[in-house]
This record gives C-alpha cells, structure tokens and sequence, in this order.
C-alpha cells in the first residue's frame, strides 16, 4: 500500500522565513503605493524565494496496515458455574468469535479467568475481569487497542473508577450471563473474633438474606465447630443476628454456620460461612510438688516459670512430720500451706499436677490423694518424675494414686551411665517423635545415671534405657491423663552435661499432651491447603490406615488413600479446583479446611447484574447486553470508525484504529534550488525591464 501527499522541509529557520517574508511584503507594498510598474513581478520573486526557502517535497510512503487488537475476557469463576451459565457462556463467545472473522485487520485475544483454588487470589478480592484484561494488552500500544468483550456474570469487583484507568482509548463491553432479577438466599458474617480465650463465652454475628422471602421469614442455622454440630437456631431473615460459643480447644477451631436453603436457591455455596478463630488458654494453672530439694528442682520451677501463661503453684516438702529437733512451732513457717484448699476446694481448677520426687511421708493425706485420682479420671493430668523414692515403701505407688500410674515399681533402681533411647512407640508418638538428637543408632545427647527400674501394667513406653527398661511412660485414665519419667536426671541436660538435650522441648511436648492439645493428640488427622494443592496428614500409632473421604465444597465426596511417609506419619495431595472447605473424614475422625478466602466475594451474591459494568461500559462508548439462553440474543460485533457510535440495540461496535507501518519513504522537491533561482532571477529581470521603458 502506498500513500502520497506534499510536506514542507524549510532550508532555514520558519523564524527566518516570517521575517523575509515581512520584510519582502514591506518593500512589495512600498513598491505599490509608488505605482511601480515593476511590482507585481516583484511579488513573483518574492513568492518563489518563500516557496523555495519552505521546500515543499511530494513523498512517497511504502506502508503496511497493522491489525488493531481486542481482547475477549471470559469470566469463568465459581460465581459463573451456577445453573446453565457455563454452557451460556460458551454459546456467546462462539458468536462473538464468529463475528470477529469478518472483520478485517483485527486480531483477537481471549484470556480467562479461572475459579477453583487454583484460579482464586488468597487475598479475596473476588472476581478481576480488568487486571485480566490488563495483562492481555500489556504488549499492544494504545492506539492499536480496538476495544474489550466481557463474557461474565457481572460481579466483577476491580472495576476501574473512570475510563482514564483503563489505559487505553476504546470501547468496553459486557455480555451479561444470566437472568434478570435472580433469587437466592446468602449468608454474611458480620462480627468475627480471631481469638478466643478456651471455654469462655465468645459473641458470632452473622445476617441471612433472602430476596425471595416475604415479611419477617425464618431460617433455621446450623454452628459446627470442627466438624461437630453445636447449635442449631432460628434466625430472622434480613437482621442481624447474633450467638454465643465457647472454643473447645487452644489453637485454630474452624466455625461454620449453615443456613437451610430457601425457595428460590441459584446455588447453596453462599449457604455456608467459615470462620477460623484461635483458641488461648487464658493462664495455665500448674501446682508443682517437690517431695525433698534436689537439683532438678530448679529445672522444673525454671521452664513453668518462663511461660508467661502458666500460673505456678509450687511447694516444696522440707520438714516430714516425724522430723523432730526442738524447734518452736511458730518459727517452722511463716504462714500455714492450704492444703486443703489446694487439694479439695480448687483442686479442678489446676490444668496439670506434676509430682517431683515425691515420697508419702504423711504430709498429704491419702484422701487428698484419692482426690487427685478423681480428678485425673474426670479429665485432669499428672505427672510423675519419680525418684529413688518410688522404688521404697514410700513411694506414690502405695497410695490411692496407684489406680492411675501405669508403670509399678519393682523395688530395683539401676545406677550407671547411659544415653536414654526412643522407643518404636516413640518414634510416633507425638511427644518423641523427631526429637532434636534422636536420629542415628545411638542418640546425640548427654548420659542419665540412674533409672527406676519398673514394671509397665498399661500405658506406651516412648523412652527407655538399656535393656529396654521403661523411662518414660504415657497413658489414659479415665478422661485425663497420666504420664511417668522414671528417672530424677533430666536436669543434667538442662545443665548442658555432656552436650545436654532437647529437655526444653521434650518437656514442652509432654505437658501440652497432658493438656489435651489437638496437635500432640496421638490420633490426628490435619489438612490444609497449600499452593493449590489439598494436603492431608494423618498421625497415628497404628501401622496402616483406611482411605480417607474427602467432600469437596460441590458436596462430590471421593476416597482418597494416604501413604506412610514415617514411622506413625501419613499423608496424601490432591488438586484443590474448587474453592470453599474441604471435609476430610477418616474412621471417627473429622479434619476440615478452607480453599482460597474463607468468605470469598466471589460467593457473597452470585446473582446476575449489569450494574456494576454499566459505568465503565458508558464512560467508553461500549455497551451492556443481557445473554440469554439462545445464541441470537448475543448482539452482533461490528467495526466502527473513531468519532463514531460503538454500541446499539442489537449490535457492539470495537474501534477500527487504522494504524500502519512504514516500510520505505520516497521524496522529491517539487522546487529545486537551480529552477528556483532562475525563476527569481526571471522574475527580477522582467520587473527591471518594465520598470525601464
């Protein structure tokens, strides 16, 4: 294709030019007003002298025509998987496709916007049609954009507040898929905490909507906590409303709340809200009873003490009863221990009771005791580091206390340097498994020196000595739970003899057991979502599993088989497309997860709408048009020229730019220099020869 027209290429500056050209008209109307016959030729000369200074060139472009580019979004998120929207979908861009072969020199982009886990933004924002749209013209200049075709919903929610943002000058359109004045039932939290303080009173505020309910409709709600039913209510429909829970456990609970679906439903993901709130223990109330000063006694008080959350109670034994030296009563202490108090009256108030070599001297009455019993079998815990005590008449196994303790003394304890081991058990046990050290044959860790030798009645040994001589044992009585370190040298570790151990961490581990935290519960099962990708783990002391059962938020549930990764551990992935939470079932135990935002826009009303598009489409020159079930209702595409209108009834309109490239330039000077200096000097003879007659 070529092209021709004429330019100006001045010899001199145009400032230059104005100033001959003034001075030139000057002299030409001086010459006038004298009636020089001479003048008009004058007026020639000066006429080719401007005309030769400004060099008009007659050029030649060799141009090739570049397309102009539009961009098809098509929006494909979860909101757009409701009824026939997707086949809708499908249907109009098929016809825009077809109608944009007919239009020459335009070349097409279809970009999508994926849905599922894989597709959705972590941060909620919902559906993003326009950053889509972005980043498929990121590489096309401006002028070159023809405009943008919008096949979604309508709830799109990065609309760009004036046409300016979008960065280019174009027709915007939306192709809305769906009905007009749609119906469902949602539902909106309102007030979540994040945190909550474990069995206390904690406020949930939630709202049902309904467009399809009439005056003050009820709905019943159903509130589970980690997959367990809690409450079911009435609501009223279109208030807020508002329930009191309490979080069973430290650490996250996942609350749901579910309404019963309405009369006139589009999809029942909307049905469903997801709160995470953390579960905090407001203080950790530990009583610690030291049964004679040692010097693992500090290693106790030192680690309880360091926990800002731990209100420590703790006594030491110094005077047994039969301890008799003359001295006054009133100097022996300076005020009485409630016993009593401790050991009756607030005895369920203690979260864990750790006994540190004690020994029955009388001090505690056997029936403070057999309280303790009571309250391990009704859910409390104990801890017993025994010394050589246990192994003598006086030890705590001859008390009421022997109900509870797994492991019984055989009256031996066995002194010598060794290096205590993980167990089998232990290796997955959640106490001991993967301590810092335990790796290798022989562990990375400083020498014990003395054990109680013991028999195990019930109970998992996790540690050892040699010989397999039980060290640590673990147990369940009743609801609480029982734990036995048979051996008063851990404080060794603590001191960094002979490199130490993990004592810290074994000791942190072993105290959340005794409190029942979720992650140390030997029977466990975990998932989350991670990248896309649902990751579910399972810790167990068995040595295989059955298949997990998986229920997607589509409510589609499959089996889903884990393989063993360690001793105790297993684990199984899979693809997380669809957003919303995940249920995972394996024999009694219940595990659920959210994909993507726990409320997503995306589901906060998945009705249909042009309201949200129709400024942007305005502000551009585009259109707004309703998509129905039949193909003829998608409006035909059309190229226009700019200045002209981009939208009507039945048809869009995208911009024909008409842009192009130069391929070779031709130029030639309509005035050279020799002709024009001769027909200047032509012009200035005939004026000098007429002016001489």
């Amino acid at each position: 294709m070529s092209s021709w027209d004429i330019i100006f290429e001045p010899a001199v500056p145009t400032a230059l030019i104005f100033a001959l050209a003034a001075a030139g008209i000057a002299v030409i109307l001086y010459s006038g007003f004298r009636r020089a016959r001479g003048t008009p030729w004058r007026a020639v000369a000066l006429a080719v002298t401007l005309l030769a200074l400004v060099n008009p060139t007659m050029r030649q472009e060799d141009r090739d025509a570049v397309p102009d580019v539009a961009a098809i979004v098509v929006d494909r998120s979860d909101s757009m998987s409701v009824g026939a929207r997707p086949e809708e979908a499908q249907d109009a861009l098929a016809h825009v496709e077809a109608d944009l072969k007919s239009i020459k020199g335009l070349d097409t982009r279809v970009v999508y916007i994926d849905g599922g886990a894989e597709g959705s933004d972590e941060s909620g924002e919902g559906t993003r049609a326009f950053a889509a749209l972005e980043q498929a013209l990121s590489d096309v200049p401006r002028e070159r954009v023809a405009g943008a075709i919008l096949i979604t919903d309508g709830e799109v929610h990065d609309v760009p507040k004036n046409a300016k943002a979008l960065g280019f000058d174009a027709p915007v359109h939306s192709l809305v898929v769906g009905r007009k004045n749609e119906k469902d039932r949602r539902l909106t939290v309102l007030e979540a905490p994040r945190f909550g303080i474990v069995d206390e009173p904690m406020k949930l505020a939630f709202r049902v909507d309904d467009t399809g309910a009439t005056g003050k409709a009820q709905a019943p709600v159903t509130i589970s906590i980690d997959g367990q039913e809690t409450m079911k209510t009435d609501v009223t429909v279109g208030e807020k409303s508002e329930v009191t829970l309490s979080l069973k456990h430290g650490g996250p609970n996942v609350i749901e709340i579910d309404v019963a679906p309405g009369q006139d439903e589009l999809t029942l993901l909307n049905n469903r809200a997801v709160v995470v709130a953390n579960g905090i223990r407001d203080r950790l109330r530990v009583l610690l009873v030291s049964g004679e000063p040692h010097p693992g006694e500090r290693t106790w008080r030192n680690l309880l003490k360091a926990d800002p959350s731990v209100d420590l109670v703790h006594f030491t034994i110094l005077r047994p009863p039969e301890k008799q030296d003359g001295t006054p009563i009133n100097e022996l202490s300076l005020i009485a221990f409630p016993t009593r108090e401790l050991f009756v009256d607030k005895l369920s108030q203690f979260d864990l009771i750790i006994f540190d070599r004690f020994k029955r001297q009388g001090v505690l009455p056997l029936e403070y005791l057999s309280n303790i019993a009571r309250y391990v079998e009704d859910g409390g815990a104990v801890l017993d580091a025994a010394g050589p005590a246990f192994a003598t008449p006086y030890s705590l196994y001859r008390t009421p206390l022997a109900a509870i303790l797994p492991a019984q003394p055989t009256g031996d304890v066995t002194l010598g340097g060794f290096k205590p081991e993980i167990t089998e058990t232990g290796r997955k046990h959640p106490v001991t498994a993967d301590l810092p050290g335990a790796d290798g044959n022989s562990p990375q860790w400083g020498r014990w020196f003395r054990v109680i030798d013991s028999k195990v009645d019930r109970g998992e040994i996790v540690m050892s000595a040699p010989g397999g001589r039980p060290l640590m044992v673990l147990d369940h009585a009743g609801k609480g739970r029982v734990a036995q370190l048979l051996s008063d040298q851990m404080w060794l570790w603590s001191r960094g003899f002979e490199g130490g151990g993990p004592q810290a961490e074994l000791l942190r581990r072993l105290a959340h057991w005794l409190m029942k935290e979720p992650d140390l519960e030997e029977e466990n099962l975990a998932a989350s979502v991670e990248g896309g990708t649902l990751v579910v783990r399972r810790r167990t002391m068995s040595d295989t599993v059955v298949p997990a059962q998986v229920t997607m938020p589509s409510g589609k549930t499959m089996p889903l088989m884990l393989e063993k990764t360690a001793p105790g551990r297993f684990e199984a992935r899979m693809p997380a497309k669809e957003l919303g939470l995940y249920r995972i079932a394996q024999g009694e135990l219940n595990a659920v997860t959210a994909a993507g935002p726990l409320n997503p826009k995306e589901f906060a009303d998945v009705r249909a709408t042009d309201e949200l598009l129709k400024p942007i489409a305005t502000a551009t020159g585009g259109g707004t048009y309703w998509v129905g079930a039949k193909a003829a209702d998608t409006p035909e595409v059309r190229g226009v020229r700019p200045g002209h209108d981009a939208a009507g009834d039945s048809w869009l309109g995208l911009k024909r730019n008409e842009q192009y490239l130069v391929r070779a330039v031709h130029q030639v000077p309509l005035l050279s220099g020799p002709l024009a200096l001769i027909l200047i000097l032509g012009a200035l003879a005939l004026a000098w020869r007429r002016e001489g007659r």
